[in-house]
């Protein structure tokens, strides 16, 4: 990863940031787009409510996955103690703001959407004594709200931690709209710098562990939950790995895209630099590889052993009106970013790591239409995918970009006080936050 760690002073920092706030057309142009995709479901409950919760689900399933992907990230920054990624890992931390947000959608579709989605609802008894079991309908709300539950309190716990480093030592950035929130996270701050540093360090690492474990654990049962039971006749093992991996790889994909975006925006070349979008470049040609490997790994087994309970899942969706999507999942979502991102020049080049990035992005969002949809209808006779889903995939895209821009509006981008502090290399070596006396290595 790249080596360089010679930054602006604090006082740069202040001024370079404040001087480029989101653009406000921006904002309102997702806010509009929100709008619309609002506007679009609620037609929908009236004139096709099975159309209006299925579109809901499998773009919820698509955006909450990216979105708590890009908070494991920046944890996962935190475990390795890297400092590489100092400069954009304020870039991911961002990707909380949706999170709240897909925690009441999912209240809503587990509350409301009924049989519309989840046929074993009412629609189609559970094949087994023990699938019926599993999904009791109170058990299955019970999990989706104690597992998404808790990646939203755990997430927002370690981004509440890590911002307010920054909202300390930048007391007038921000939006007027969070000056509250920025109150209350420099509450409790003694401004000795070294102490809180290795304090809040402390913290973020026992959160930094418990924060991807919430995620992996919690995809598990919400994959297998919200999608691969949808089929009550398909099991799969690593089915709920394919679902949070394509989901992390979008993140890596997404996050490469806005760091390009943010760093021109900002003016800050000099510090979010080329070396960080090759090794951003990096991580999304490797996870695309992990991705492609798992995906077919788990194909090959199921079409060799030929078992009529396997078998079935595919043999649908390469066949009738649902074969073209499926063969462009692959196509997208591996063939086009592996190649695409195997040389340093195309990670180097911004237009075709841009290129790649977005091809990897329509190929997940494919994927997540194939893992629900074919489940649902079968051997349809013509594709189910006309305004209700582009509206509904509308209005998530303005609903995400809205939320993660005013988050960045509110706070600061970049985390400038890990960035700025003359004890930022301590953390390498873990002190007690009381004493600040050196841990042993085993701790």
């Amino acid at each position: 990863m790249s080596q360089h760690y010679h930054y602006p002073s604090r006082e740069e920092f202040a001024r370079r940031l404040s001087a480029k706030s989101v653009p406000g057309g921006l904002k309102t142009a997702a806010l509009i787009a929100a709008l619309v995709g609002i506007g679009v479901f609620v037609m929908g409950l009236f004139t096709n409510p099975d159309r209006a919760w299925q579109a809901l689900q499998y773009n919820w399933t698509y955006f909450a996955t990216i979105s708590t992907a890009g908070v494991a990230f920046a944890a996962v920054q935190r475990i390795v103690t890297a400092r590489w990624s100092r400069p954009i890992v304020r870039f991911a931390e961002g990707f909380y703001a949706f999170v709240p947000i897909a925690f009441v959608i999912l209240i809503a579709i587990l509350f409301f959407s009924g049989d519309h989605i989840f046929t074993f609802r009412g629609r189609e008894a559970a094949p087994t004594e023990e699938k019926a079991a599993y999904l009791n309908n109170s058990w299955f709300l019970i999990r989706g709200l104690f597992f998404f539950g808790a990646i939203t309190v755990l997430q927002g716990l370690f981004v509440w931690n890590s911002v307010k480093m920054d909202v300390a030592v930048l007391p007038e950035y921000g939006a007027k709209w969070a000056a509250g929130l920025r109150a209350k996270m420099r509450a409790g701050w003694s401004g000795d710098e070294r102490r809180e540093l290795h304090t809040q360090h402390s913290l973020m690492g026992k959160l930094g562990v418990a924060v991807p474990m919430a995620f992996v654990i919690g995809w598990c049962f919400m994959a297998w939950d919200y999608s691969m039971t949808i089929s009550l006749h398909f099991q799969q093992t690593m089915y709920a790995w394919i679902v949070f991996m394509t989901g992390w790889v979008n993140m890596v994909m997404l996050l490469s895209l806005l760091t390009m975006w943010w760093r021109n925006h900002l003016d800050m070349k000099d510090i979010a630099t080329m070396d960080h979008l090759w090794d951003l470049g990096k991580l999304c040609f490797a996870f695309t590889a992990f991705v492609g490997y798992i995906s077919f790994s788990q194909y090959l087994v199921i079409w060799y052993g030929n078992m009529p309970e396997e078998t079935h899942f595919y043999r649908l969706r390469l066949s009738g009106v649902w074969k073209p999507v499926t063969q462009l999942i692959p196509i997208f979502g591996f063939v086009l970013p592996f190649f695409g991102l195997i040389s340093k020049a195309a990670k180097m080049y911004l237009p075709t790591f841009v290129l790649f990035a977005v091809c990897s992005l329509i190929g997940v969002y494919l994927h997540r239409y194939i893992e629900i949809y074919p489940s649902i209808y079968g051997e349809a006779t013509s594709l189910p995918f006309g305004l209700q889903e582009i509206g509904t995939t509308v209005g998530f895209l303005g609903l995400w970009a809205f939320s993660y821009f005013s988050f960045m509006d509110a706070f600061p981008v970049m985390r400038v006080f890990m960035m700025t502090t003359p004890f930022k290399d301590e953390v390498q070596v873990p002190v007690d936050a009381k004493t600040m006396e050196p841990l042993p290595a085993h701790e």
